[in-house]
């Protein structure tokens, strides 16, 4: 990681600093050995109802690991709760960051997703890069929904990610819903 200046940011509110980039939360992920268990205990908490997809070559163009093209696959499940998105990761086959969090720190929340305030997508890469978080798994879901992790845990403790909709994007059907698809 590249060693910032903190001398040289500027408090501007007391909600923003002069090097904001990352705007808004819009996902907070748990990686889990049972995606089912995981969602059944988040459905007892009013967290869904859940889509549930694989990931995988089919599914996911440009698949990359640490800087490299690579071909893995996840079991991918979301619900919508007001402003963010849940989601649920539980790696299937190949290298992902998802497996390595696994081994180290055993199941719980591995990242949070931020809009970058919106900005395009090559310049969301850049500012991180450009702050010494390097992108350490990316891909293109539906050859549309980009998204990519960057190495800020040492830093944060946790994985940011970020990632883009394009305007009209819809989900597709999912392969199933928990506990029930929605009326």
């Amino acid at each position: 990681m590249v060693e910032s200046n903190l001398d040289s940011i500027q408090v501007l509110s007391a909600s923003q600093l002069s090097n904001h980039f990352l705007g808004d939360v819009i996902e907070i992920c748990i990686v889990t050995r049972n995606y089912q268990q995981t969602m059944a205990g988040l459905v007892q908490l009013g967290i869904g109802p859940w889509r549930v997809y694989t990931f995988n070559a089919e599914t996911v163009m440009e698949q990359t690991y640490r800087g490299q093209p690579a071909e893995y696959s996840i079991k991918v499940c979301f619900a919508q709760s007001k402003n963010v998105i849940w989601e649920i990761m539980q790696p299937l086959s190949g290298s992902t960051i998802f497996q390595e969090f696994l081994e180290r720190h055993n199941q719980g929340i591995h990242h949070i997703a931020f809009n970058c305030g919106d900005r395009p997508w090559d310049e969301r890469i850049q500012e991180f890069e450009s702050r010494g978080f390097r992108l350490i798994q990316s891909g293109k879901w539906m050859g549309q929904n980009a998204f990519a992790f960057f190495d800020t845990e040492d830093a944060t403790t946790t994985i940011f990610e970020t990632y883009f909709f394009p305007p009209g994007f819809e989900y597709p059907e999912p392969e199933a819903w928990f506990p029930a698809p929605p009326p």
